[in-house]
């Protein structure tokens, strides 16, 4: 099936997801997501979520509900150099799945990052309920962190610490708001 292609993303009528087959409303959904997400735009990324969505991924472990929508803000606003590639959208009537790339300066070393990431998802009611992300720590550690996280980016320690660090700036960018 074809889709009419719009200059502004957001434009696009509901009218046609709602007319679709899940599995192509799903995918329409999952693209909206990553398209918000190419555009910094965290609002229309949060929109694709309902209320009590559970996030996870390695860094910043389980989020639930509004939590995941202000980690999502909170990493569009502090975003520099930033692009986003996605593709391999493919979902069925109830989950489904994209690979992504994210390409940013990470702000505390000021070194580049390119980020390999396996998402998977459920939905419901025509959102997504559930978004777990899956990629390399020790991979990104080595490129965020340097030398330190090539020497302990596999460790449980590091890990933890960087963990900490994400869930710490994150409260910080709510108490912020």
């Amino acid at each position: 099936m074809a889709f009419p292609c719009y200059e502004d993303y957001r434009s696009a009528p509901l009218t046609i997801v709602r007319m679709l087959p899940m599995s192509d409303a799903h995918n329409v959904l999952i693209t909206e997501f990553y398209t918000a997400f190419q555009h910094l735009d965290a609002e229309a990324m949060a929109a694709c979520y309902t209320d009590d969505v559970v996030f996870s991924d390695p860094a910043f472990g389980e989020l639930r509900g509004r939590d995941a929508g202000d980690m999502w803000r909170m990493l569009t606003t502090r975003a520099k150099d930033f692009s986003l590639t996605f593709d391999h959208v493919r979902s069925d009537d109830s989950t489904g799945s994209a690979h992504w790339v994210a390409t940013y300066l990470f702000s505390a070393t000021g070194n580049t990052v390119v980020n390999d990431i396996g998402a998977r998802f459920v939905f419901r009611d025509g959102k997504i309920c559930e978004h777990h992300d899956h990629f390399d720590l020790w991979r990104w550690s080595r490129q965020a962190l340097g030398l330190k996280g090539l020497l302990l980016g596999w460790s449980p320690a590091l890990k933890n610490a960087v963990r900490a660090q994400a869930l710490k700036g994150l409260r910080a960018f709510q108490a912020s708001r």
